[in-house]
């Protein structure tokens, strides 16, 4: 059964809240080891699979541009898949950007990470 409800951070599980503020200060150590070993993350049309290219996508993603990040939303979609929807402002282009991170877990981790566009 799918329930939306708009959740504060402190209720999120503990993997995607503790990425979520390694991600936000740009510790992509951390951040990364919240990720399963064989991770998938989709951005952008662009797929990262497994430890080394996940890592790079998160070190890298943080480096292009300068930009601050507010969570604005997030559900549960079922045990295991959750939304947390961001809103990002900054130099890169367009200015400001809502974006979903969604989320599926596995044994306590992020096994899967697809970040697109919140629909408007």
């Amino acid at each position: 059964m799918t329930q939306h409800t708009d959740l504060p951070p402190d209720l999120l599980p503990t993997a995607v809240r503790q990425f979520l503020a390694a991600h936000i200060v740009r510790d992509t150590d951390t951040a990364s080891s919240f990720l399963a070993e064989d991770a998938v993350i989709v951005d952008q049309g662009e797929t990262f699979r497994g430890r080394e290219e996940t890592y790079a996508f998160l070190r890298d993603a943080d480096s292009e541009f300068e930009y601050t990040t507010e969570q604005i939303g997030a559900h549960r979609v079922d045990d295991t898949h959750w939304v947390v929807t961001v809103r990002l402002e900054g130099t890169f282009p367009g200015g400001v950007a809502e974006l979903d991170y969604r989320f599926a877990l596995r044994d306590d981790v992020i096994a899967e990470l697809v970040i697109a566009n919140h629909p408007a």
